[in-house]
């Protein structure tokens, strides 16, 4: 992890948050002003304190809370729903948008002068805070509410684009917007980049910049405090392996939910993880090697059963494809037991919401090379870098932002 040194000696990251940008330096648009907050317990700044407590120590009368998937401090698993709740230390009542609601109701925004949205976000299309920002920022919209988004780094990087763009008749929860997989943006350039193009918000975002960020950089470059926006994502490195290990949630074969290694370790009971581990080495995937690995899940797919598969490690982060490793890795498991393979969901296949469309199921039945789809994906990431371009915050090589 980089980090400077203050002049006083004290350990300092070199990056500041939107939400420190604002307390810091625009307080004044906090004082007094009835606020509400979207955001969770993984939102600090860059000396580990939470947003929440800052805003209202910069002089807001905060009146609301809402909660993203897993809850407000992060308690929940993935799917579960949460209720509504209140907040012990300030008092306020916490709205979940992961239960029976998805977006904050006009009761729960009345009085809200201000609405502020900082979320963790994990740079890679699956992640549903991106649609949870998103509703958020419709329904304020329609109510005129001005909407901040606290702007954070892309933690796997700002300038590498891979996989396809979503196509429209596949949105979902985990798939918001037509962007790539792993999409290179912020979460505030997103948003940006559909209110100017698909007029979300009726005018109403304003983004609050990060000061400092060099979008070249990985999560560990820029010196801010790690917590875990969610309960399977324990560090950065298991978010840049997150864009593709992710599509093995959309089968019937472990992802690692359940174990200490969640999206690291990956198999199931019918695989054998020494010969997976040969065939994927084999196969050249860039700044990738891959182990065998036992490990039996606690609860998810697999619970107290004992599975067998891989677990890759990132050598060179900066060579890494994550998707493209991630097509490889579902190859060799179909390979190995097509006969044991099975899509999951209910009124659709889940990994076509995953994938954004049916392409990737298909291919994969097909038995066709992993690497043409691959190649595909790529031109297809490339020319969604080009399209969403213009809308960049923060300008590669410079380390300033904002």
């Amino acid at each position: 992890m980089v980090m400077r040194r203050s002049g006083t000696g004290a350990v300092k990251p070199r990056v500041r948050v939107g939400a420190e940008v604002l307390v810091e330096e625009q307080a004044h648009r906090l004082r007094g002003r009835r606020v509400a907050i979207l955001t969770n317990g993984a939102a600090l700044d860059g000396q580990a304190r939470w947003v929440v407590d800052r805003v209202v120590e910069a002089g807001a009368q905060l009146v609301a809370l809402f909660a993203p998937e897993h809850g407000l401090r992060g308690e929940a698993q993935a799917g579960v729903p949460v209720e509504d709740a209140r907040e012990p230390r300030w008092g306020v009542p916490v709205y979940s948008l992961y239960g029976a609601h998805r977006r904050p109701t006009p009761e729960s925004l009345d009085g809200v002068e201000l609405f502020l949205c900082d979320l963790p976000d994990g740079g890679c299309r699956y992640w549903t805070f991106v649609a949870t920002a998103t509703q958020a920022l419709e329904a304020c919209g329609e109510q005129g509410i001005p909407f901040l988004l606290l702007d954070r780094p892309n933690p796997v990087g700002g300038l590498a684009v891979e996989g396809n763009v979503l196509d429209p008749a596949f949105r979902s929860l985990v798939g918001a917007h037509p962007m790539a997989i792993r999409h290179g943006l912020t979460l505030g350039e997103i948003l940006a980049w559909q209110a100017a193009t698909a007029g979300l918000g009726r005018g109403r975002l304003e983004v609050i910049p990060i000061r400092g960020w060099d979008r070249a950089w990985l999560y560990w470059e820029t010196g801010l405090p790690w917590a875990a926006p969610s309960p399977n994502m324990p560090s950065p490195e298991t978010l840049l392996l997150y864009p593709g290990t992710c599509l093995v949630e959309g089968t019937n074969l472990s992802e690692g939910r359940g174990t200490t290694h969640p999206f690291r370790w990956i198999g199931a009971p019918w695989i054998d993880g020494v010969r997976l581990a040969r065939e994927l080495n084999g196969r050249g995937l860039p700044g990738v090697a891959f182990r065998p690995v036992f490990f039996t899940p606690t609860f998810s797919k697999h619970a107290g059963t004992l599975c067998a598969g891989v677990e890759p490690h990132v050598l060179d982060p900066e060579a890494f494809r994550p998707v493209r490793t991630g097509l490889h890795l579902l190859d060799a498991l179909y390979r190995q037991a097509p006969e044991r393979w099975a899509w999951v969901g209910e009124e659709r296949p889940f990994i076509d919401l995953l994938a954004g469309g049916e392409t990737l199921r298909r291919h994969l039945e097909g038995g066709r090379d992993p690497d043409r789809l691959a190649d595909a994906w790529d031109e297809e990431a490339a020319a969604f870098r080009r399209e969403v371009e213009g809308f960049w915050l923060y300008r590669p090589g410079s380390g300033e932002g904002g």
